[in-house]
């Protein structure tokens, strides 16, 4: 291991991360009762200008008077390009002090962007005498964002996680599509033809570089990195292959814009009981190789030593995580 200890974000639970729009208190009250690891109340894309000054009253009045016990609370701020995002910090934060865990910031060009809400966060807990530290979610969905990435994970001690917003990324990078997230069938790639002239076409994801680049930003700097919005939650089978590419990326967990998508995250982001289980004849080989002197030994026909001892621990952690939750 490098000398330079990784530190390490807190250990939340964010498997499904649910976003609700504070224009709307019905679904405000459902997100409280919901099985999602993480609601983050929205003021942004999801409420219209109009709507701004009632949906952050909502929140305030959600934070104060719904149980929020069991599930992580984080609020999404306008972007700091907008007269809106001062008002969502200081009417919030000082209207229900304390009550929220985290604050999502959009669209994150530059580490002077985190630097910035950091620097208000503070004077505002420091004013309220808010007990609790509330971290940072920063969305990567510009080009710009993607350039200084590893300067904004660093930007914050708040800094907690990393999410792909892929649709304003699109947008960003000028990508031709309309979908958000999901595979595009002209980013394919056609086979040479076979002796009997054949040719196949292999579909690619588009989204492999930006997410594969997060994650490891995000696990250098200890943070989580989460995957963005599946935009067609009438498509199950969709959302399962982008959650299960991502989680096989390193990603914990996946947004869900839809409450059917909070289950279908949950189950994908857990390690499944054969994970597990495989997981832990590991450890024990291994602790049992420990005893006799030895650095490595075959299981099941195969080589394990210290590093399949690291893997093993990252499932057999987060099932011992899930199951706390529960």
């Amino acid at each position: 291991m490098s000398f330079h200890i990784v530190e390490q974000a807190p250990a939340r639970l964010n498997r499904s991360e649910l976003a609700v729009p504070g224009s709307n208190p019905t679904f405000l009250e459902k997100a409280a009762k919901s099985n999602a690891d993480v609601v983050f109340l929205d003021l942004e894309d999801a409420v219209a200008p109009d709507d701004k000054a009632p949906a952050r009253k909502n929140i305030v009045a959600a934070l104060n008077d719904l149980d929020w016990s069991g599930k992580t609370v984080s609020m999404r701020i306008n972007g700091l390009d907008t007269h809106y995002m001062y008002r969502d910090l200081v009417e919030v934060l000082e209207g229900a002090p304390g009550k929220l865990d985290m604050i999502m910031i959009p669209k994150v060009g530059t580490a002077s962007d985190v630097y910035a809400v950091d620097m208000m966060v503070t004077q505002i807990e420091d004013a309220t005498k808010a007990a609790k530290r509330i971290g940072f979610e920063l969305i990567i969905e510009t080009a710009l964002g993607m350039q200084n990435l590893a300067e904004i994970a660093a930007a914050s001690k708040r800094n907690e996680s990393l999410h792909f917003g892929v649709a304003d990324y699109a947008a960003s990078t000028k990508a031709r599509t309309t979908v958000i997230g999901g595979p595009n069938r002209d980013y394919a790639v056609l086979t040479d033809p076979d002796d009997a002239g054949n040719r196949d076409v292999h579909w690619g994801d588009m989204w492999h570089y930006p997410i594969a680049k997060m994650v490891v930003v995000a696990r250098a700097n200890g943070l989580r990195p989460i995957d963005g919005p599946f935009g067609d939650f009438s498509d199950p089978d969709g959302y399962r292959a982008q959650a299960m590419r991502a989680s096989t990326l390193g990603c914990e967990g996946k947004w869900a814009i839809h409450p059917s998508q909070i289950e279908l995250a949950n189950e994908l982001f857990s390690p499944s009981e054969k994970e597990v289980t495989q997981a832990q004849r590991i450890l024990d080989a291994m602790e049992q190789a420990q005893k006799e002197g030895k650095g490595a030994v075959s299981l099941d026909g195969r080589l394990i030593d210290i590093a399949s001892i690291r893997q093993a621990k990252v499932l057999v952690e987060k099932a011992a995580q899930i199951k706390g939750a529960s």
